[in-house]
């Protein structure tokens, strides 16, 4: 099985990308993000619980995220591979990860990290907020997403460079652009 993640800030095109991915490469597609907003619509106590979260833009707490991932990934080892968007958000969950794949004699094989600077990700995602319906998708929230993403999620990064796991592409670029990019990587990575 072929793990990777996508990586990057509140609208940098992770979701895009990924969908991309899954489309060519017959992997599954794991969102944090969807996972989450996909309990919130069901309405549960969790669902509640999680959107008191979300909607003032903080990181759900690394137990309960952890334990959702790792469910879903057991569930489908069989898969060809599997796109992990926009998780691990800290350190603290990118050893998690590392420690619970190499038990089972597996690993993060690629990461990419998609940058974009400050003010386009804002543009995006309040453009995205007109039709998204969520509630995270506002300058306000947005603000908060991105200086948790430079405090939290930016070690993650140094932690993948370190590995030599990570590539970064440039989110600025048209999107067809970014895809090339990160396909020519995948190939390289996936035999």
């Amino acid at each position: 099985m072929f793990n990777m993640v996508v990586f990057g800030p509140p609208g940098c095109g992770k979701g895009t990308q990924s969908k991309k991915i899954v489309e060519d490469f017959g992997f599954l597609h794991m969102s944090s993000g969807d996972l989450i907003r996909k309990e919130i619509r069901k309405n549960t106590a969790m669902g509640q619980f999680l959107e008191k979260f979300i909607s003032r833009g903080l990181l759900v707490p690394d137990s309960i995220i952890l334990k959702e991932i790792f469910r879903y990934w057991l569930q489908h080892l069989n898969a060809k591979g599997m796109v992990f968007d926009g998780f691990p958000r800290n350190l603290y969950q990118a050893q998690m990860m590392d420690k619970v794949f190499n038990k089972r004699k597996l690993g993060i094989e690629l990461v990419i990290s998609i940058e974009a600077p400050e003010d386009e990700l804002i543009r995006r995602v309040i453009e995205r907020g007109k039709d998204s319906g969520r509630t995270d998708d506002n300058a306000e929230v947005m603000h908060n997403r991105l200086l948790i993403y430079q405090s939290q999620t930016r070690p993650v990064i140094d932690y993948y460079k370190k590995n030599k796991r990570l590539f970064t592409v440039d989110g600025q670029n048209p999107i067809k652009e970014v895809y090339a990019e990160i396909k020519s990587l995948i190939s390289e990575k996936h035999h």
